[in-house]
């Protein structure tokens, strides 16, 4: 066995989503297969470069205060770029090499660029917020971690160090990104509610109305049954795939 089919997965700790490589039934053709390594590869660098930024903006500031602004553009391009992932490669890969859930899946995706997109920017007052650095700065570390992960799972060639990070770190960093994600969105909430952003008020024609204030709140509340059903997969994930990996080692 590989060491991508021996310890590599495509589960996803959190913050995204791509295949999974143990118990694998049939991976990807050479054209596909292709496809992802350079994808892959795209999203690794993408997510260095908001590294950089960040350690960049830092160091010219001399403080950790509102560096969001450092790397705007990149996060929201790269962290969108994840929706191409979810819409290509969840349908076509994921139900036949991962023994997990689509949708808790699809939601991980989705939830990210909704916080980018749908609070982050749509509400600027939150933008100098400190918790928004919290779910930066895990989402990078992380995104790193997975990319390198697959990039690497794909060429059949994974090094350990990664693989450890990718089963590991992540018992820090979902809980961080999590917690900032929370705080964010709460940090908005004041702003949505007294901007009316997104709302539709009664009466109107389409005799519809929609409340995003109390959308934010459903949200929040989302992430009580969700989030321990992602984390405690994880560490499943993690102590099968170490484990793996010692027993193949002292089978050596």
């Amino acid at each position: 066995r590989n060491m991508a089919g021996a310890g590599g997965s495509r589960a996803d700790n959190g913050y995204g989503s791509q295949q999974q490589q143990p118990r694998r039934r049939k991976g990807p053709g050479a054209l596909a297969t292709a496809y992802l390594v350079i994808y892959n590869v795209v999203m690794t660098a993408g997510w260095l470069v908001i590294a950089v930024g960040l350690v960049r903006a830092y160091l010219a500031k001399g403080s950790y205060h509102s560096l969001y602004y450092s790397i705007e553009k990149p996060l929201k391009f790269f962290q969108t770029g994840a929706l191409l992932e979810g819409s290509l490669l969840i349908p076509k890969y994921l139900p036949g090499i991962v023994p997990s859930s689509v949708v808790l899946t699809a939601f991980q995706v989705m939830s990210r660029v909704f916080l980018t997109w749908a609070v982050t920017h749509s509400v600027k007052e939150v933008q100098t917020e400190d918790c928004v650095l919290l779910f930066v700065v895990a989402w990078t570390i992380t995104e790193i971690i997975r990319y390198s992960f697959y990039t690497f799972s794909l060429l059949n060639h994974l090094p350990y160090l990664i693989k450890w990070a990718r089963y590991t770190l992540f018992i820090v960093l979902y809980p961080m990104g999590v917690s900032g994600e929370l705080l964010t969105i709460y940090a908005a909430l004041p702003f949505v509610r007294q901007s009316g952003l997104y709302s539709i008020s009664l009466p109107n024609k389409y005799n519809f109305s929609f409340d995003y204030y109390t959308f934010l709140i459903l949200v929040m509340i989302s992430y009580i049954p969700i989030f321990p059903q992602l984390y405690f997969h994880m560490l499943h994930q993690r102590r099968k795939v170490l484990s793996h990996t010692e027993e193949h080692k002292k089978s050596e």
